[in-house]
């Protein structure tokens, strides 16, 4: 009987062990870790929050709403009731055969014609459906593209300075190769408007 009670106590014992050594890896060492990796690069761990003039206006990473033909327009927005909620992230989860889609695609493509002076069959696939977070911060090269008369003649610029702004923003694929070329919406906004018409 001392026999297995010794041999219970040393399994205990062990577990015990095995425990503590696991907490002090996973729940200290481990997130002290990743929190210093986070450190070294503060802008992507802090949700790279883009400033005007020190004020923060946006993330470069969470797409937000902008009316007014003065402004680049970003893709639609599924997230919340009204769209661009951060607390409601998320698709519309409507099958591509959807009426309801449809309709709401065919009513995009027809205002997005009329503001931009685009043939309806022209608008880009972008500016017709929300992406799957419903909060896409970018937007085709060849939507902003799509823009750049409208927001010109609003904002007193010539078509040229506003479409070497697109150009200038951008971005191409990660690692030269992964994805489609992008344009930061906020970002673009921003840099438009620190031209003087």
């Amino acid at each position: 009987m001392s026999l297995t009670f010794t041999n219970l106590f040393r399994q205990a014992r062990t577990g015990l062990g095995l425990l503590l050594a696991a907490t002090v890896v996973l729940g200290l060492l481990y997130p002290l870790l990743v929190f210093g990796i986070g450190r070294l690069t503060p802008g992507r761990a802090d949700g790279q929050i883009v400033t005007s003039a020190g004020t923060p206006v946006g993330s470069a990473i969470i797409g937000q709403q902008f009316t007014g033909n003065e402004w680049f327009w970003p893709r639609p927005s599924a997230a919340g009731k009204d769209g661009y909620d951060p607390t409601s992230s998320g698709a519309s989860n409507l099958g591509p055969e959807n009426s309801d889609l449809l309709k709401a695609v065919e009513e995009r493509r027809a205002t997005l014609a009329a503001a931009d002076g685009t043939a309806p069959a022209d608008v880009a696939p972008d500016a017709l459906t929300a992406s799957g977070s419903g909060l896409d911060p970018d937007i085709s090269p060849e939507y902003a593209r799509q823009q750049v008369a409208r927001v010109a003649a609003a904002r007193g610029l010539s078509e040229q300075q506003v479409a070497s702004l697109v150009a200038a923003h951008t971005e191409g694929r990660q690692l030269g190769f992964l994805g489609e070329p992008v344009v930061n919406v906020l970002q673009l906004n921003l840099a438009l408007q620190q031209l003087a018409p």
